[in-house]
């Protein structure tokens, strides 16, 4: 069983911020639409979205509850301060371009907790979430194949740290820090989420970076369409961090597709 060497685990570490398709997405109340303009003007972006810390888990609307097949495209990527800075892997993921990547996910209702006093929820409802573990899982591994990727799983006590186990005993954790959401119309969500990766491996600790994935769902009666951007954004212990600051280095944008596989 080989090793990897830094630069093509960081390779791989941003191929897999491409898989946060579905299962780091926001919650919240409807509100203006921002985000439906940054996504207009894309890939002119400047700055980090508008959100709000992450507190409990991503509330969606009904029409996501149910098995989907869900199949993303890569469409187009960027590199807005190339020459001069460019993330590992970028070049790499223009393997992936007009490419269909299929896997199964899944949305389902269950008891969501909304704020907390002293640790303890304030409010307890019911609402759609996400199967994160499983779509995790699902996602990863179509990309990555099932010998690199061993398991997915979500801290039972925060839903918004995933730990994705991968070969050769390492790790790759995810935290969502913000997010926000807006709901323009009964048929568009509109999501975003920031959040921070690190990798454990037999090395201590390194911080990786910081993703932002914003996202805009439409529903149809047929199927589930929607408008993704995936920014990468350097940590303040790169080299080149203040050469970007609020600026992303990496975009990519994706088209996705979810059909039913409910025989509701």
């Amino acid at each position: 069983m080989h090793r990897f060497s830094l630069k093509r685990l960081q390779r791989r570490l941003i191929w897999i911020t491409l898989l946060t398709l579905v299962w780091l997405l926001c919650s919240g109340e409807a509100r203006a639409t921002p985000l439906a303009e940054r996504l207009s003007i894309f890939p002119d972006w400047s700055t980090k979205p508008p959100v709000q810390p992450a507190e409990g888990d991503l509330v969606y609307p009904e029409w996501l509850d149910g098995p989907w097949r869900l199949t993303s495209t890569l469409t187009e990527m960027a590199a807005p301060l190339a020459p001069d800075v460019v993330t590992p892997g970028f070049e790499g993921n223009r393997q992936f371009l007009e490419i269909p990547i299929q896997a199964d996910i899944r949305f389902q209702k269950a008891r969501v907790a909304k704020g907390k006093f002293l640790n303890r929820p304030l409010k307890i409802s019911e609402g759609v979430v996400s199967d994160r573990a499983f779509n995790g899982l699902s996602l990863a591994r179509a990309y990555l194949g099932d010998d690199w990727v061993k398991a997915v799983n979500v801290d039972p006590e925060n839903p918004n740290r995933q730990i994705t186990l991968l070969k050769d005993s390492q790790q790759l954790v995810s935290t969502v820090t913000g997010r926000a959401v807006e709901q323009p119309d009964e048929a568009t969500f509109i999501t975003t989420e920031v959040f921070q990766q690190f990798f454990r491996g037999r090395r201590p600790t390194v911080y990786l970076n910081e993703v932002e994935n914003t996202t805009a769902y439409r529903y149809k009666p047929d199927r589930i369409v929607a408008d993704q951007i995936t920014a990468v954004y350097l940590s303040p212990q790169d080299p080149d961090y203040f050469r970007a600051l609020e600026r992303p280095v990496a975009l990519y944008r994706y088209g996705l597709e979810l059909r039913s596989q409910s025989t509701r």
